[in-house]
């Protein structure tokens, strides 16, 4: 078996890209495209050189085909891939927006990556991996595939493996906030590097406060917390050092989507190379300014000759 370095696993859906502004329901024309979060991560990282896996299900239909290829095509292991004949493959339609977020209406209830479950771990291939990366995403679709994500980040933990999580809170998804809040942070105390935005961490923790949030973790035992804070960039802190790192300045955001997974993408890799956390967390911000200037969820994301050419570009108008 291959041997990787990093793993994810979560629900991938077909996109349908709005070709022009304007609500869902108005739009003739849409461009398909591929829409997850860890996906995002794993297609990041495949691209800055690191050997990465995905694990989940699909359904025996066009748009699982779809995502098995599309994946493929990025070099991004596929091998714990399993194919639902019973359910299928989700998709989702998102608007074309001239600035903010854009409109996304989600079919994905009863999908195939729904009724991922603990029996389908494969713990030959998770152990092949360094790194597992988590989001919150697969706690909230569904009971077995809540069973499954816990599953793995206690199999991993326990074969000395490193873990980051990022929240990715999908309040729609949960009964009930409180639940949310409690399952999330659960998962969170036993990662160790946890990835929140901001408003996910005032949610998570009931505090503003970068600083706070970053010790609600710390406490619990988590060794690095970095905080998104959008255009500003990210806090960090871990049990020694803490700082901010500015983000990059972008002259016009086209599509936001996208952007937090960019930004673990940068900082997953950079922390697995050995960089500094700073220089990690640069890193972060450097994809997510990149992710927020093209419209897919990972369009924009680089490979690594490029990400290096666009700090150092960056870097030098700073100066």
């Amino acid at each position: 078996m291959q041997q990787l370095d990093t793993i994810t696993f979560g629900e991938a859906m077909a996109m349908f890209m709005a070709n022009q502004p304007g609500s869902l329901h108005e739009v003739s024309q849409f461009t398909r495209e591929l829409a997850g979060a860890e996906t995002n991560v794993a297609i990041g990282l495949a691209r800055l050189g690191l050997r990465s896996g995905w694990a989940s299900k699909v359904g025996n239909d066009a748009f699982g085909k779809f995502v098995i290829n599309r994946i493929k095509n990025e070099n991004v292991d596929i091998n714990h891939v399993l194919i639902d004949k019973n359910y299928p493959t989700g998709f989702q339609l998102k608007s074309m927006v001239l600035e903010g977020d854009p409109e996304v209406q989600y079919f994905r209830k009863g999908s195939a990556a729904s009724h991922l479950c603990k029996e389908d771990f494969n713990e030959a291939y998770f152990l092949s991996a360094k790194h597992l990366h988590m989001t919150g995403i697969p706690l909230a679709l569904s009971n077995s595939a809540r069973a499954f994500a816990k599953y793995a980040l206690s199999f991993m933990k326990k074969n000395g493996k490193k873990v980051s999580f990022d929240p990715n809170l999908r309040p729609t998804l949960w009964a009930s906030q409180e639940e949310m809040v409690n399952e999330i942070n659960n998962v969170a105390f036993q990662a160790d590097y946890v990835l929140p935005g901001i408003a996910e961490g005032e949610i998570l923790t009931g505090s503003k406060d970068p600083r706070e949030i970053a010790s609600f973790y710390l406490e619990k035992g988590v060794e690095l917390v970095v905080i998104k804070l959008g255009a500003e960039g990210a806090f960090y802190k871990t049990a020694t050092e803490e700082g901010i790192v500015r983000g990059f300045h972008v002259e016009k955001v086209v599509d936001t989507v996208g952007a937090g997974d960019g930004f673990a993408v940068g900082v997953i890799s950079g922390l697995l190379e050995g960089l500094h956390v700073r220089e990690a967390v640069l890193r972060g911000n450097a994809i997510g300014s990149l992710a927020v200037q093209s419209p897919g969820d990972n369009d924009g994301y680089p490979t690594k000759a490029e990400l290096e050419k666009y700090i150092e570009n960056q870097l030098e108008g700073v100066k």
